[in-house]
């Protein structure tokens, strides 16, 4: 059955409350890689209690991270799971995250957009508590066989670095159990725990859940360009542009706009696998800051 575009935009949003405490909060820190050297300082930020601060990619996963799964039951939204990827993400933030917090989360289908052998679906999900608006996210769901009906384009996503050598390079280890650690934060697709399951989906073994890949290089620019200060993060965008594996490398390249990154400014950044002749993981992906 199609995309009914125009049913899907017009819905009714709806309504989930989500809760979080500080072990949901250094549980996703431990998943995406937080905590080595277990007794650095600057780890201490993501992994104790009494030093704790939130990276605004825990967005993703609060309350059980299930947007991506609401916006596939929306009204319009009869797709098949198996031709669903997930195309992109960007975090806004309007303050940052407290450790303990309870909110009320509205999600609704902001777009669907007709890509010619696919369509997209924008899935936004705004969060806000007692005081005042906490997040936005935008996920961009890419169906494949669902497109030419007709739609809207919609904009390019492309964001191209600037035509010189990054400002900061740095490296990431995967660990081998970190998608086993990582899904505990709500995504229990077996494509990342069960090898005969990613066999069938066309991988040779368990692949790292995208929207890990995003929190580890969201980090890996916090504490390389932004003095470890995850308040200065306004927004982060990103398109998924690849796999990794557990085992492998990331290489996060890292581009100023800004002469010093002291101001506000953006920093534009792509992932690669180091194992995999530098393939892509993620790119047209920006780290807006103050």
């Amino acid at each position: 059955m199609p995309i009914d575009a125009a049913k899907a935009v017009s819905a009714e949003p709806r309504t989930t409350a989500l809760s979080w405490g500080h072990k949901d909060i250094q549980l996703y820190h431990l998943g995406i890689g937080a905590g080595t050297p277990a007794t650095d300082p600057d780890e201490l930020r993501y992994t104790l209690e009494s030093r704790l601060h939130v990276l605004p990619s825990f967005a993703t996963v609060a309350g059980g991270g299930m947007a991506l799964a609401g916006g596939m039951g929306a009204p319009g939204i009869d797709v098949d799971l198996a031709a669903v990827l997930h195309g992109g993400q960007s975090v806004t933030l309007h303050r940052p995250i407290p450790v303990d917090g309870r909110a009320t989360q509205t999600s609704k289908v902001a777009a669907v957009y007709d890509k010619g052998k696919a369509a997209v679906i924008v899935l936004r999900t705004e969060a806000t508590d007692d005081d005042g608006p906490l997040w936005t996210c935008d996920t961009r769901i890419y169906v494949r066989g669902e497109g030419g009906f007709g739609g809207e384009r919609g904009p390019s996503d492309r964001v191209e670095p600037p035509a010189r050598e990054p400002d900061h390079t740095v490296e990431r280890a995967i660990r081998d159990d970190q998608a086993l650690l990582y899904r505990l934060s709500g995504d229990w697709n077996p494509l990342h725990a069960d090898p005969d399951f990613a066999k069938g989906a066309g991988f040779d073994r368990p692949i790292l859940h995208g929207l890990c890949s995003y929190g580890m290089v969201l980090k890996a620019v916090v504490d390389t360009a932004l003095d470890g200060e995850v308040a200065r993060v306004r927004s982060y965008a990103t398109r998924f542009a690849g796999v990794v594996f557990p085992g492998e490398t990331l290489c996060v390249r890292m581009w100023r706009e800004t002469a010093d990154g002291s101001g506000p400014g953006r920093i534009h950044v792509t992932a690669t696998a180091v194992e995999r002749d530098g393939a892509p993981v993620l790119t047209d992906t920006t780290v807006e800051h103050v």
